[in-house]
């Protein structure tokens, strides 16, 4: 499978994440956020460079839900952040659907907390 971007065809697996993360940019991102019908606000991206950062400066850390809360909490100054706050962005789950838009490969973690 592939997704197109700017004319080029960017390889992606059987469940829609890229297999490259080098192949990832803002660009891409829009396009796959296109394809789940989501308009990215500057919260998106937040989540999306937080996921980034993680992967790629913290040893391929994936966080969960109850980590992202956390984070997005500190970073947006809110404490009424909570799941459904994330939820409110990515339906699809902050941390599955977040980090596919972001380019990261797909996470083995089981679900829940």
């Amino acid at each position: 499978m592939s997704i197109s971007v700017d004319g080029a065809e960017i390889p992606t697996t059987d469940t829609g994440f890229l297999e490259n993360i080098e192949d990832w940019s803002t660009a891409v991102a829009e396009v796959i956020a296109a394809e789940d019908k989501l308009e990215l606000s500057e919260r998106h991206w937040d989540l999306i460079n937080h996921l980034r950062d993680e992967y790629i400066n913290n040893g391929g850390n994936q966080p969960n839900t109850r980590n992202l809360v956390k984070a997005m909490s500190r970073l947006w100054g809110d404490k009424s952040v909570n799941a459904k706050t994330l939820y409110d962005l990515f339906p699809g789950d902050p941390s599955k659907q977040g980090g596919r838009i972001a380019g990261l490969p797909e996470s083995r973690r089981k679900g829940g907390y």
